[in-house]
């Protein structure tokens, strides 16, 4: 199976509605009709998922992406070749919990099987429907690391010799906090999830619960890692299925051997050659995929990182950055009803200045800090009779308010810093 595409491919990602009818049935009744709707168009945009349900009802919405990662809106080009992908998102009673990975057994506080070592969620699933879309990185970082896969992936289904060709199927996403790298892992899996469905019936995700596989008993932490991967391994077996496997904080299970002093406990490098080992197994299985992040580095035990196929860095981001999000958080907000609609594109002087001097002084920030920033200036600088009287902020006012709030948040950022410092100098 082909998954990598050329230049010309548009991927055209459709989300149809939960039905009973089967899959193939249905996209050969939609296809042609689905064909047609989008050569009728006079341009195509990027990265933007729309609803076409009053020409296709049963279709929810289309996404249609280009491997660039190239953004906008282009006129209808003949040359572009338009390839399909149907999905459905699973039941909301298959999307989350420790499911397959809770305790076994009398769970009470001191019984070693009743430790929930991982949450388990198949793909794809709605809680992730847009979140792909919405992390915002320079230009090409996500296209990138779902072409990563996608090659890892490929590799492994022709069987490449590994002794050959070193292919761990192992990425690792580091850099400072809140830089968006553990809904990176969770978006690229569903982004799997639909990119390959013609190869795999299900795709699960399971993101490891690092603290809990440190055991309050001496020394069981390398059996509950051991525990852990055999049931990862159950999954892996079955290869209609294809298995994310989420290290969220790497550090914890692989911190670095050679910094270990002689009085931390052992049951620490018990659990970083566990985890090895475990790594070492199950690379042999080519339906498993390895996605970690770490905002210490530094501390990674040198032979975790040696076996990362990809360490990217997922830094602050850019102005242009700060910009997007900036801009879609208050598209979210008119769609919503809370901000009125004002147009946000080039050309409308006033909002581009209020937002470029907003970004500006954002630079430095992470993406979770500037996504609390709506709230915090509806809730600080708003009017109070806004929620009796239903009325809509001006983008002016709302801007402004916003702008306030960066200056209060970061007056506390330097408050915080400096109450740091103090301490370290007593």
């Amino acid at each position: 199976m082909n998954f990598l595409s050329n230049s010309n491919t548009v991927h055209v990602e459709v989300r149809l509605h939960r039905c009973e009818q089967r899959m193939q049935t249905l996209q050969a009744e939609i296809e042609p009709q689905l064909d047609a709707y989008l050569k009728s168009l006079k341009t195509l945009r990027w990265n933007l998922a729309f609803d076409a349900s009053t020409h296709i009802p049963a279709i929810q919405s289309i996404l249609l992406e280009k491997d660039n990662g190239e953004n906008g809106i282009v006129k209808l080009d003949n040359r572009l070749k338009f390839r399909y992908h149907y999905y459905m998102t699973q039941r909301p009673e298959l999307r989350s919990g420790g499911g397959f990975f809770d305790g076994e057994g009398d769970v009470n506080a001191d019984d070693l099987d009743s430790v929930i070592s991982a949450n388990h969620v198949l793909l794809p699933a709605s809680e992730f429907v847009g979140l792909w879309d919405n992390l915002i990185y320079e230009e090409g970082l996500k296209e990138k690391l779902l072409k990563f896969a996608l090659s890892a992936l490929s590799f492994s289904q022709h069987n490449v010799d590994s002794n050959v060709i070193a292919c761990n199927r192992l990425l690792l996403l580091h850099g400072p906090p809140g830089t968006g790298k553990t809904s990176l892992c969770k978006a690229l899996a569903q982004k799997l999830a639909v990119r390959t469905q013609k190869m795999y019936a299900y795709t699960h995700l399971v993101e490891i619960n690092s603290h809990s596989l440190f055991s309050k008993w001496f020394s069981e932490s390398g059996k509950l890692v051991a525990r852990l991967f055999g049931k990862i391994g159950e999954l892996v077996a079955d290869k209609n299925n294809l298995v994310c496997v989420l290290i969220d904080e790497v550090e914890s299970l692989a911190y670095q051997r050679s910094a270990m002093s002689s009085n931390e406990p052992r049951d620490a490098m018990r659990v970083v050659n566990a985890v090895l080992t475990q790594l070492d197994d199950i690379k042999a299985c080519s339906n498993v995929l390895i996605l970690a992040t770490s905002n210490l580095a530094h501390s990674i035990d040198l032979a975790f990182l040696d076996r990362a196929d990809i360490r990217q860095y997922i830094g602050l981001p850019a102005i242009s950055a700060i910009v997007s999000i900036y801009k879609s958080m208050l598209t979210e907000l008119m769609v919503r009803g809370i901000v009125q609609t004002e147009p946000l594109e080039k050309g409308q002087e006033d909002s581009e200045d209020l937002i470029s001097s907003l970004a500006e002084r954002s630079v430095g920030l992470s993406g979770r800090t500037l996504r609390k920033l709506p709230l915090l200036a509806h809730a600080q600088h708003t009017s109070r009779d806004l929620f009796e009287v239903d009325q809509k902020i001006t983008l002016s006012d709302f801007l402004d308010a916003m702008l306030l709030s960066l200056e209060q948040l970061l007056a506390e950022k330097r408050h915080l810093k400096l109450e740091t410092y103090t301490q370290e100098m007593a």
